[in-house]
């Protein structure tokens, strides 16, 4: 039980340890939100960013020049 759990342990290590890294995100200089919006979530796409804003709302931005795509409106 004890040499599983040192096997366990030294895949970790050996794992975690290596020179990979992830690549290096391409991210605009600066996000304008609209007046008055707060992010709640971000998340990447391939060439956009998306921002939940708390009032319900989806901002796709252009991951390259930060410019608003697209303005989704989430109903309930």
């Amino acid at each position: 039980m004890i040499l599983g759990l040192l096997v366990i342990v030294g895949l970790l290590v050996i794992r975690f340890s290596g020179e990979e890294r992830a690549p290096e995100l391409a991210l605009p200089a600066g996000i304008a939100l609209p007046e008055g919006t707060q992010a709640a979530a971000v998340t990447l796409g391939r060439d956009w960013l998306g921002i939940v804003t708390e009032d319900d709302h989806i901002l796709i931005y252009d991951r390259a020049s930060g410019i608003l795509r697209q303005e989704i409106e989430i109903r309930r």
